[in-house]
């Protein structure tokens, strides 16, 4: 989906959303009220954030004098947006992930915002994510209003890696976390967790392409073709073949988990045992990982190597069109509120679009792990959006043999096994093209 802001929207939704409660439930423009009316409210998430979306319901009925909203919840944003493909009663406020904009939007399943949200005389600061904004805007309007925009981060064992311990052996450490890391300091880290003897390991990520993602735009490269519109991946381009070896040295390394141990247990399960010291990961595994015993924890930015790069779950909250649009965009109103998303951040899981919540003890918690929870508003300003692509499921199971490969193989050659990859995800994004006879074929 190509991003074409025009002055307007870039000037008006560069920010935060200051919002009034006091224009809920009340109509934009003079016609007569109408008789009351029922709203559906579309969500997913666990049980924690579903229970959140339920108190920010309870919350506007109370006050609401003619409409009333019902909270309806799936198992994720995929099961949301194929029952809306599937023509099931759609709800009429509804969250979905941003990887699943383009469908909705390409199906008609979203009413744009921008004249809505200036119909209830809302204005626009400095308090909100410009990356959320820019992630749910197309066709010269904002499509859905960005909700969570969560950072991929690196999730570390403090009882595995002391930074201050390490600077004391002269051992490579960042001094702040906030201000991230190194490669040279993240590679230093993992080896100082590794504990032969007590079958600790210090690194591991699960071998999927956003997973490499980081690595490569931080060191300059990049892992489309074209992140406007793309037709492949470009794994093997010139620009990434420095930092996909860097990072395949240490992925592949004897600092990280084994075959054998892949095979038996995730990274993350290593991890909640105490035998692995870092894996990468998004705020929503925050709450899982509290409840793990003996578990200490706390997150970086991804490791540098050049510029700071991430990329992001990002969500954003859509109104379907109808009859009952004006009605919806009252509720968004308040579901966009400081109070409403205060709610959902207490439940753990996401990271608020709206920066004044993502600055408060509403998301950051003290008291709580991760110590420093700020590194995800620190992050979220490097976030790279890639491209939304509807085949992104199909990609992911089309190349992820190839990536297993090329993380935990025995033995590989990068330079073929990209290109490999590259030209298998030709099938998926650009169904159209025919590979050129080989000279053997001719």
């Amino acid at each position: 989906m190509r991003r074409r802001l025009s002055r307007r929207l870039a000037l008006a939704l560069a920010a935060v959303l200051v919002t009034s409660l006091a224009a809920c439930d009340q109509q934009a423009d003079d016609e007569p009220p109408p008789g009351p009316v029922t709203l559906r409210f579309g969500v997913f998430g666990s049980d924690e954030e579903v229970a959140a979306y339920q108190a920010v319901v309870d919350g506007y009925n109370a006050q609401a004098v003619s409409t009333e909203v019902e909270l309806e919840s799936w198992p994720d944003s995929a099961a949301l947006a194929a029952a809306l493909d599937a023509g099931d009663a759609a709800p009429d406020i509804f969250l979905t992930a941003r990887r699943d904009l383009r469908g909705i939007v390409d199906a008609g399943h979203n009413a744009p915002l921008f004249d809505l949200l200036e119909a209830r005389d809302i204005s626009y600061g400095d308090g909100y994510s410009q990356t959320g904004i820019e992630a749910f805007s197309s066709d010269d309007d904002l499509q859905c209003m960005p909700y969570s925009v969560s950072p991929m981060v690196i999730y570390y064992n403090t009882d595995l890696i002391d930074f201050e311990a390490m600077r004391e052996r002269g051992l490579p450490a960042p001094d702040d976390e906030l201000e991230g890391w190194t490669f040279e300091e993240f590679e230093a880290a993992a080896a100082y967790a590794t504990r032969p003897r007590g079958n600790v390991k210090g690194v591991s990520v699960e071998p999927r392409l956003r997973s490499l993602a980081p690595f490569l735009y931080s060191g300059g490269g990049r892992l489309f073709d074209d992140d406007a519109d793309p037709t492949s991946l470009a794994l093997s381009a010139d620009e990434n073949v420095e930092p996909l070896t860097t990072t395949l040295e240490l992925l592949r390394g004897s600092l990280t988990l084994t075959p054998d141990q892949l095979a038996r247990a995730t990274p993350r399960e290593w991890f909640e045992r105490g035998k692995l010291a870092m894996i990468e990961g998004y705020r929503e595994i925050t709450p899982e990982l509290r409840e793990v015993d003996g578990l200490d924890f706390d997150v970086m930015p991804m490791p540098t190597l050049g510029a700071p790069a991430t990329i992001a779950e990002i969500s954003g909250l859509c109104l379907a069109p109808g009859e009952r649009v004006q009605q919806a965009a009252d509720f968004l109103v308040h579901a966009i509120s400081d109070t409403s998303v205060a709610t959902v951040a207490r439940a753990g899981h996401t990271v608020p679009a709206n920066l004044t919540v993502a600055r408060s003890d509403a998301f950051l918690q003290p008291g709580e792990l991760p110590a420093h929870a700020g590194v995800f508003n620190a992050s979220a300003q490097n976030i790279v959006l890639l491209p939304v692509i509807e085949e992104g499921l199909e990609l992911d199971e089309a190349v992820r043999p190839l990536v297993e490969e090329m993380l935990n193989g025995s033995v590989i050659d990068p330079p073929s096994l990209t290109a490999e990859i590259d030209e298998v995800s030709r099938s998926v994004l650009d169904p159209d093209y025919e590979p050129e006879p080989s000279d053997s074929s001719s």
